[in-house]
């Protein structure tokens, strides 16, 4: 069992969704009924479906995910690593929307 999977409630939910993304290529998805969320990397795509419905009250057609393995970078002589991160793109049935600008 993951860490997850252990809480209970819409606490489950809110863990799983993390952040809305909002770029110009989200923004273009959306006019195709998707949305893009950051979740954590252990999350799956049945979690991410029913944290969606669950949270805005939404049908889920489709759910896919992506991982961006941090990279390795320098700020003023010093090296980091981003963070890894996991996208999910969600599409939504006809006629169902979610506005991500207006927030929970």
């Amino acid at each position: 069992m993951s860490k997850i999977e252990k809480k209970e409630g819409l606490e489950v939910h809110y863990d799983t969704l993390i952040a809305p993304v909002i770029t110009e290529k989200s923004t273009i998805a959306s006019e195709h009924n998707q949305v893009v969320f950051k979740t954590p990397i252990t999350a799956t795509k049945p979690q991410i479906k029913e944290a969606v419905e669950a949270l805005f009250k939404v049908k889920v057609k489709s759910v896919n995910t992506m991982r961006t393995k941090g990279k390795n970078k320098m700020f003023r002589g010093h090296a980091y690593t981003r963070s890894t991160v996991k996208k999910a793109v969600v599409t939504l049935e006809e006629g169902h929307s979610i506005d991500v600008t207006t927030g929970l």
